[in-house]
């Protein structure tokens, strides 16, 4: 089982997606337009909050 980790290499703000795209196998651009389409669906407050709890909890990626 792979753990998620913020990603360094496909960082845009503060890694968050690029490290889902990464545990998951996933493109992280998907990843990121997933997240704007559900930001806009749900409204903008729930999932920027999600966001930054998942910034805030995520380790970040160990130095290779």
């Amino acid at each position: 089982m792979r753990k998620l980790y913020l990603s360094r290499e496909n960082s845009k703000i503060f890694g968050v997606c690029g490290g889902i795209g990464q545990t998951y196998d996933i493109d992280p651009t998907l990843v990121r337009l997933m997240v704007v389409f559900l930001c806009f669906a749900t409204g903008i407050l729930p999932l920027l909050f999600t966001y930054i709890i998942a910034w805030a909890i995520v380790p970040k990626e160990p130095k290779p």
